[in-house]
C-alpha cells in the first residue's frame, strides 16, 4: 500500500517539511513516485523514518545516518561498519544517560528547595534547612553561593 506525504506525515508525527528534507538529503533512498512525480511511501519507508527519528533522537548526526544508509545500500561488505557505528553511538547515549541523571540530580534537589520554601512561606526555610544544604554539597559542592 502507498501513503502519499500528508498520509504520512500525519501517521508518525513529521511535517511534509521534513519528509521532504530527508528525501533531498537522500535518506529515503527507497521511497518510490508516482508517475507524475508524487512521493508515495510505502511500508519500507515507514520502517526507514521510525529508524531516523529514533537515530535523531539518541543524538545520531543527519551525517551519521546518510552514512548508515548507504553502508545499507552497499550491503553485506559493510556489515562491521554498520556494528561499529551502533556501538559508538550507545557508547554516546550512555554517556548522555550518566549526564542526564546528574542533572536529574540537580533539578530534584531544586523542587525540594522550592517545596520547603512554599511549605513554610519563605526563602530562608529552605537556605537554613540541614537536610537541604547538605544535599547541595553534596550535589553541587561546597563552592556554591546561595542556592535561589
Amino acid at each position: 500500500m502507498g501513503y502519499s506525504i500528508g498520509q504520512i506525515a500525519k501517521k508518525i508525527g513529521l511535517t511534509t517539511h521534513t519528509l521532504r528534507y530527508y528525501d533531498k538529503e537522500g535518506l529515503l533512498p527507497f521511497m518510490q513516485k508516482s508517475k507524475s512525480g508524487l512521493r508515495v511511501f510505502g511500508e519500507k519507508d515507514i520502517e526507514w523514518l521510525v529508524l531516523i527519528e529514533c537515530l535523531k533522537g539518541v543524538g545520531m548526526t543527519l551525517k551519521d545516518i546518510k552514512q548508515y544508509i548507504h553502508w545499507v545500500q552497499e550491503g553485506d561488505s559493510t556489515l562491521e561498519k554498520r556494528l561499529d557505528l551502533f556501538k559508538k553511538q550507545k557508547e554516546k547515549l550512555n554517556a548522555q544517560m550518566v549526564q542526564l541523571k546528574q542533572y536529574q540530580k540537580k533539578i530534584d534537589y531544586k523542587i525540594a528547595y522550592y517545596t520547603e520554601a512554599v511549605k513554610k512561606g519563605t526563602i530562608n526555610a529552605a537556605e537554613n534547612n540541614a537536610c537541604l544544604k547538605a544535599e547541595k554539597e553534596r550535589i553541587f559542592g561546597k563552592t556554591l553561593g546561595k542556592g535561589n
